[in-house]
């Protein structure tokens, strides 16, 4: 529902929202000033009643949204630390594979890097654009293979080979975690609450009869500013490899950086 919006660099994104909602102020208040209010007979006192409803109407909604914003933010936190988590087992799996001998490490290190280096050029631009990748689980396939077919042949090779079966094991889970996360985003209904309701919001403070129509006009689009930001936040976050405001692949260059660059 918001994938034009996210195709959207995101100043054109708080711009664009900005002005639907303002625009909505302006168009709305010289309506319901010019035609819908005087219609309607709407006396100083009957603002009592209305005042009431609004605020219970914003009440709502604006538990609505800030739940919403604190779940995106915190799904995007999560993601971040999967990312990391993912990240911190190669390089500790790219250490521990340091201690086979010579043609097991090599090998296993060369699947390794080669593992990494799709993540960073291939797998992370299918992300963005919301594709699971699939390349990765040849990679793992043959690192497992590798893995799984040596045979210790000290105390000293069971302790480390141990060692880098549980980092391995921690490298396959992050990533399916990873992977489970390119998709998720807020539910489609959940739009038509957040959208719509900004919208009703507003619509709703238009019946207020304000005698100095300059004053209202103010006062409503600093509120439209507002709920155009906190919409702002929620879609900017809605999608953790999305957008700007994505999660990078900075984590796997720098262990690439530090560890497997020849």
């Amino acid at each position: 529902m918001i994938d034009f919006l996210l195709a959207m660099p995101s100043w054109l994104q708080a711009l664009a929202l900005n002005a639907w909602l303002m625009g909505l102020v302006i168009v709305g208040l010289w309506i319901a000033r010019r035609r819908v209010l005087p219609r309607m007979g709407l006396r100083y006192h009957d603002a009592y009643y209305a005042a009431a409803v609004v605020q219970s109407a914003m009440l709502l909604y604006s538990l609505i949204a800030a739940l919403t914003a604190v779940g995106v933010w915190q799904r995007h936190s999560q993601v971040s630390d999967i990312v990391s988590g993912e990240a911190t087992a190669i390089a500790s799996l790219w250490r521990d594979i340091g201690g086979y001998p010579q043609t097991v490490r090599d090998e296993s290190r060369s699947i390794l890097r080669g593992y990494t280096e799709q993540v960073i050029r291939d797998a992370w631009p299918q992300q963005r654009k919301g594709i699971i990748p699939h390349e990765g689980v040849e990679w793992m396939d043959r690192l497992q293979s590798q893995l799984y077919t040596f045979e210790p042949a000290t105390e000293g090779q069971k302790v480390l080979h141990a060692e880098t079966l549980r980092a391995f094991n921690e490298l396959v889970q992050k990533r399916r975690q990873r992977l489970d996360a390119v998709q998720s985003a807020l539910p489609g209904v959940l739009w038509f609450v957040l959208l719509p309701g900004a919208m009703g919001c507003i619509m709703m403070y238009l019946f207020f009869h304000v005698e100095n129509g300059r004053f209202q006009a103010i006062l409503l689009l600093g509120l439209a500013g507002y709920l155009s930001m906190v919409l702002f936040v929620i879609i900017a976050l809605d999608r953790p490899f999305a957008g700007e405001h994505g999660i990078s692949a900075d984590s796997y260059q720098l262990v690439y950086d530090h560890h497997m660059k020849k």
